[in-house]
Order: C-alpha cells, then sequence, then structure tokens
C-alpha cells in the first residue's frame, strides 16, 4: 500500500515524477519517457509553464484551432479556439461563413460592472447597523485609496457599496454588496484586494461606534470574495436576414427552415433538459475562446449558467424570432474578461492569440467570445433540425476512431473518402477499417 508522501512540493520536479510512476504506474520508465515527450524543447518557456501552477511534472496539451471568416461589426476576425472536441471549430467556421455575405454578427456592450461581496454576521439592531454603514461608508472608499489609486487613473475603481439585509435568507447574515469597474483587468486580484480592506475597516470601525451595544461591535467577517456572477456586465450579439435568403441546401424551404429553427429554440427556453444541452453547445465556443486567450473558462461557466437560471428555471440563452419576413437569431450573457494581466501577458500562445485578434480590449474581447457561442449554437441547432447532430459530428469523430484504431495514413485516406457517403457511426467505422485490413 502507497504511504502518504511529506514534503512533495519541496521536490524537485525530477524527484515527483520518480515518485509518481514508482508509486502509481505499472511501468515507471515508459511513464517517465511520456511525461518528458510533452516537455518543451526550450528549457525557459518550460520553466515558464512550470510555474504557472503547482506541482508541475508536464504539459497538458489541447489542439489550438482556428475558425476564420468571422465578420464581427464590419470587421474581419480569424478567432483562434483552443478545445479537444471534434467538430466544434468546423462548426464555428461554418456559421461564420454562412452569415458573411448576410451583414455577419453585430454585437454590443450592454455593461462592464464588476461585484465582489463582504459576507458577515451581525446581532442587533438592523436601524444600528445602518446609522454604522452611513458613517463609515466615507472610510471605507479612503482606506482603499491606495489600492484603487492606479485603478481609479485608468478610469476604473470602486463604483458602489451597499449595505444588504440577507436575514429573511439566514439569520444575522447580511453584506456589503460592492461593485466595480476594471476596464481590461478581469480584476479578480483588484476586487479581492479591495473586499479585504472594506472588512478590515469595517470590523475595526465598529468597536468604535457610540450606538452599538458589546453584541453588537462583535461584527464576524466571514469572507471576502468576488462574485462570478455579474449580471451587469453584459454582451449581446446577433445576426439576422430576410427569411429568404436563409438557403440550406435541403429540400426544405427557407421559411419551413427559419420556423424550425424558432421552434427548436423556443423548446429550449420551456424545457430545462433540452437547454442544459442546448447551452452546452453554446460553450463549446465560449469556452474555447477563453481558453485559447487565457482566461477563465470556469468562471466564465458558472456566471452564465448562472444567468440562465435568473428568472427561476434554466433556459435557452438565445433566442430566434421571425418578424415581418427577418430572421433574427442573438444572445445576451454575462462574461467578466481580462485583456491585461495573468496568463494574458505570460502564456506565448495566449500572446500570439491575442495578437490574432488585433490586441482587442476587454470589451471587444467580450464581443467577439459572444459570437463564437452564438455562431456555435446556430450551426448545432441548424444541423439538428435539418440533417441530426450525428452526421456531421461523426464525420468529425472518424479520424479520433481511426487513430485508436491504429490506422495508417492510406488506411485514413481510404477510409475517410469511403465514409463521405456513408454514415459514419463507431462501428461502421471498426467493420470497414477490419474488412479493409483483412483484404490486404
Amino acid at each position: 500500500m502507497t504511504k502518504p508522501i511529506e514534503g512533495f512540493s519541496k521536490l524537485t520536479k525530477n524527484q515527483k515524477i520518480d515518485w509518481l510512476t514508482t508509486h502509481y504506474t505499472a511501468d515507471p520508465e515508459a511513464a517517465k519517457i511520456l511525461l518528458k515527450r510533452y516537455w518543451n524543447v526550450n528549457e525557459d518557456v518550460q520553466k515558464l509553464h512550470d510555474e504557472f501552477i503547482e506541482n508541475t511534472i508536464t504539459n497538458y496539451y489541447l489542439p489550438l484551432g482556428i475558425a476564420p471568416n468571422f465578420l464581427i461589426n464590419d470587421k474581419l476576425y480569424a478567432i483562434p479556439m483552443a478545445i479537444e472536441e471534434s467538430s466544434v471549430v468546423a462548426a464555428a467556421s461554418k456559421a461564420a461563413k454562412f452569415w458573411l455575405d448576410k451583414g455577419g454578427f453585430k454585437t454590443e456592450v450592454l455593461g462592464t460592472e464588476k461585484i465582489g461581496q463582504v459576507h458577515f454576521m451581525y446581532h442587533g439592531s438592523k436601524e444600528h447597523l445602518m446609522s454604522f454603514f452611513e458613517q463609515v461608508l466615507s472610510k471605507l472608499l479612503s482606506d482603499a485609496s491606495s489600492i484603487t489609486k492606479n485603478m481609479e487613473k485608468r478610469g476604473g475603481g470602486i463604483n458602489n457599496i451597499e449595505l444588504r439585509d440577507k436575514t429573511d435568507a439566514l439569520d444575522n447574515y447580511y453584506q456589503l454588496h460592492c461593485t466595480f469597474e476594471t476596464l481590461d483587468a478581469m480584476g479578480a486580484n483588484f476586487i479581492n484586494s479591495c473586499l479585504e480592506q472594506f472588512a478590515k475597516t469595517f470590523k475595526a470601525e465598529a468597536q468604535s461606534f457610540s450606538i452599538f451595544t458589546e453584541e453588537e461591535k462583535a461584527i464576524e467577517i466571514v469572507m471576502s470574495i468576488l462574485s462570478n456572477y455579474v449580471p451587469n456586465c453584459l454582451v449581446r450579439a446577433e445576426v439576422s436576414c430576410p427569411v429568404t435568403e436563409l438557403k440550406n441546401g435541403n429540400t426544405e424551404t427557407s421559411q419551413q427552415f427559419a420556423e424550425k429553427m424558432v421552434q427548436a429554440v423556443n423548446i429550449a427556453q420551456v424545457e430545462p433538459h433540452r437547454a442544459v444541452t442546448h447551452n452546452k453547445g453554446i460553450m463549446n465556443g465560449i469556452d474555447a475562446v477563453v481558453l485559447a486567450t487565457g482566461n477563465d473558462f470556469r468562471a466564465i461557466e458558472a456566471g452564465i449558467h448562472a444567468y440562465a437560471a435568473k428568472d427561476g428555471q434554466y433556459t435557452s440563452l438565445t433566442h430566434a424570432t421571425i418578424e415581418n419576413g427577418i430572421f433574427r437569431f442573438w444572445i445576451e450573457l454575462p462574461m467578466a474578461l481580462g485583456t491585461i494581466g495573468g496568463l494574458t501577458s505570460l502564456h506565448p500562445l495566449v500572446k500570439l492569440a491575442m495578437e490574432l485578434l488585433g490586441k482587442p480590449s476587454a470589451k471587444e474581447l467580450m464581443q467577439i467570445v459572444a459570437v463564437a457561442g452564438l455562431a456555435q449554437n446556430f450551426a448545432a441547432v441548424r444541423s439538428l433540425v435539418t440533417t441530426g447532430i450525428q452526421e456531421g459530428h461523426m464525420k468529425m469523430h472518424l479520424l479520433n476512431i481511426l487513430n485508436q484504431l491504429g490506422a495508417t495514413d492510406e488506411e485514413k485516406e481510404i477510409l475517410t473518402h469511403h465514409f463521405k457517403k456513408h454514415p459514419a457511426t463507431h462501428n461502421a467505422v471498426v467493420e470497414a477499417f477490419e474488412k479493409l485490413r483483412n483484404t490486404k
């Protein structure tokens, strides 16, 4: 039985690998070779990657693809996407091309406000607490001035601080609900530093507030932390065109196709089981660009899914209508992104991705990411209401299956040609591969 290890973080990388492979792999030498195969040949680049996180042993690769021909607000983009799932980049590219000659994508940032909260417990008079808050508010701002001065010089800073009574949800629970503008920075460190200073000042000043009882002075700060739910940091992306321009290359008329698209979106708006998968497809596009640009896809996911349930039921993030002969398809979602700080200024491929996008501001990146999500959703829903999702997806997945089977380049070429005319189910690929092998 493997014993716990003390001081693992203090070992060198090679020592960590030796211990790990010895205790947790069947063939330690083969595992070591595999881990080191993914190290960057440039020692400086590898050292940079090693220092992104703790206990690094190697790099974990994701493909970085490009979806070209995105016309966004009359500017053409080639969007970098980091993702492992087959057909996502192809679907986004196909949607971009579909809308290229129909005016492209139109986007707008509706707000950029970020949120942070100081959560605390208070036992006593609500009127006393409100009086204290009104008195201490200016002190909260002045004590945080050393943190905010540089952000304020750039036009950002603290927007507002509110005292919120949450005792209807949890006994004795209150919060300082704080809003911020962080410009091109995602702003997590800035916001959390401000919040921790607010908490320190709030607790200290309570000790000398004259009308507080001893019990009321004993404010308990539970935690101070930003929120990844940013419903006022919103972006909107849209496509539209006359229904007659919705040529889809099948037997349906443009009107029938448009109506089925609207029906499919309406179903996702009322049926949570469908909405989850519908929105997952949106996040295929969003996460891929967020990852490629060095942002926190987990924070984006959490905030967007919370927004999808803001009215009490989880629902579609996209909307579609037909009005006066015009088909409209749009998305509105919260998104706190950064283009400075963090990995955006450290990771070589993130810096390249930003360059490919024209070194966008945070607002511009919000719009690009929203478009990627909208395009991915349009492509997925379009497939669902016409050919079905599997036809395109399985053909894109074909190479993964053939690689699992150990197909040669010649075999891949033959079978790829074969499945241009046949359904590429897993069983069908295996059978065709075995038949090809047996004829040699």
